[in-house]
């Protein structure tokens, strides 16, 4: 197994309250594994992670106040052949362990939200009940995500989203980290690092 990629070590810090200095800049960190190459927005900071040398970049004009996220940059991350994928909100939590209260679900292939994980992101499980569905992966530089999915979006949910990813959380071993990948349906407030898209230059 090879060094973990230097994003990571943001995300995790991240995680436990600790951030970049919003000083405007941008750092220009390796590519990501795969080819897939990122613009990540923290508060007043942004990590691009990306193939191009710092120089091409900062020739750009990006900065860590939205400009990294701007459309022409992205384009320019992208490449002529690339893809940009959406601009995402995170949150982190920590996992609760115990017995598993989500059971793995089969048949779900298919679904979107399956699909859209096995393309971007390894070791993909697909969990959920009634409710909703749940994919636990190794994401962007190897950070375990869970995203979530309710089959039911009238009412708000019925509170059914925060029951949902309560119990994913049993699926993490207890105190380790995760990003979660907040459902479009219903948004909540930034807390923590925007992670926001991913381009893929291959």
């Amino acid at each position: 197994m090879g060094a973990p990629h230097p994003l990571l070590t943001y995300l995790l810090a991240a995680a436990d309250g600790r951030f970049p200095p919003a000083d405007g800049k941008v750092t220009v960190l390796p590519p990501l594994a795969g080819g897939l190459e990122c613009s990540v927005a923290f508060t007043g900071h942004a990590v691009v992670a990306t193939a191009l040398s710092g120089q091409d970049v900062h020739a750009r004009e990006p900065d860590g106040f939205g400009a990294s996220l701007a459309p022409d940059f992205l384009r320019h991350l992208a490449g002529p052949r690339g893809w940009i994928d959406v601009i995402d909100v995170t949150l982190t939590a920590r996992g609760t362990g115990g017995p598993p209260r989500l059971a793995e679900s089969a048949g779900a292939d298919d679904h979107p939200r399956v699909r859209h994980a096995r393309d971007v992101r390894t070791n993909v499980e697909v969990h959920g009940d009634e409710r909703g569905l749940v994919t636990l992966a190794d994401g962007l530089a190897g950070r375990r995500e869970l995203s979530i999915e309710l089959h039911d979006v009238r009412d708000g949910g019925r509170g059914h989203g925060r029951s949902l990813l309560a119990d994913a959380l049993s699926l993490v071993p207890e105190g380790a980290g995760l990003r979660r990948r907040l459902p479009r349906q219903r948004p909540l407030p930034p807390r923590l690092p925007r992670l926001r898209v991913h381009t893929d230059r291959q």
